[in-house]
């Protein structure tokens, strides 16, 4: 079932898409055809629905079913979306994401880059209007473009948004770093060789480095002894020995993990005890 699942999305999203692109542009659709291709939709569903009660009867949980009926790449995309949309709440609500627990500290990082992103969301603004006017004749081209030019606006808002409310956050035994919704990488204290303060405006790729810049630029480098996995937008695995990042007070978050690396380095082993003597 789940294999007849996968084989329908393949057959029936592409042919929709065709059918969607056809009607923005104002090919006439037979009925028929209309009818064949909303058919093929529901069919798809409930192929979907009966595999993912079968996987739930064999124990599955809902997030193993899902995973086991939708690739990962559209499960981590979808994922990436829906974060955006959340972090526009939370921005709204001024809460940000997982600053929480005893001794954790944040670092926004998302200043630098406010005037650009307002900037973006504007000119994404002042198209969404440009082409409301020029598409009034055409009723369907004139509703997809709407959609499309207002999720934009809210894309754009969402990756500020996300980047506000998802500052890097120290803890007692990891350094969270982050960049709005598609980077999430925890990187153990004991793993950090050095960290240093460096002001860097450009950025080449590089096997073993992630870059995180903001506004261009980069403030903080951190050398590891090992590599943490930083994984993709789709989830492709990303070894990393060398991350730079930018922080709206390196300064702080310079001298805060630096004394979170004293106490790592200098806490006192556990020292083992002899077991006691046999009579």
């Amino acid at each position: 079932m789940k294999r007849a699942a996968t084989w329908l999305a393949y057959a029936f999203l592409p042919a929709e898409l065709v059918l969607v692109i056809c009607l923005v542009v104002g090919v006439r659709i037979p009925p028929p055809v209309l009818a064949a291709a909303e058919a093929a939709v529901v069919l798809l569903l409930l192929a979907h629905g009966v595999a993912w009660v079968r996987l739930r009867r064999r124990g599955l949980s809902a997030r193993e079913a899902l995973r086991r009926l939708v690739p990962e790449p559209v499960l981590r995309l979808v994922g990436h979306e829906l974060r955006l949309m959340t972090s526009l709440v939370r921005w709204v609500a001024r809460r940000p994401h997982g600053v929480g627990g005893p001794g954790a500290l944040a670092f926004p990082h998302a200043r630098d880059q406010a005037a650009l992103m307002y900037g973006f969301a504007f000119v994404c603004l002042v198209e969404t209007v440009g082409m409301s006017y020029l598409l009034a004749d055409l009723p369907v081209a004139h509703a997809v473009m709407l959609v499309l030019d207002v999720y934009t606006v809210l894309f754009v808002l969402g990756l500020h948004a996300a980047s506000v409310t998802r500052p890097h956050v120290l803890t007692g035994e990891a350094l969270r770093v982050r960049q709005a919704a598609h980077v999430d990488v925890w990187i153990p204290l004991d793993r950090i060789a050095a960290v240093r303060r460096e002001t860097l405006f450009t950025h080449e790729k590089a096997e073993g480095e992630l870059n995180l810049a903001v506004g261009s630029q980069t403030s903080l480098t951190l050398e590891l002894t090992e590599p943490v996995d930083a994984p993709r937008l789709l989830g492709a695995p990303r070894p990393v020995t060398t991350i730079r990042l930018h922080a709206d007070d390196a300064g702080a978050l310079v001298r805060e993990l630096g004394r979170a690396l004293t106490r790592v380095r200098t806490a006192p082993s556990p020292v083992a005890q002899d077991p006691p003597a046999s009579a």
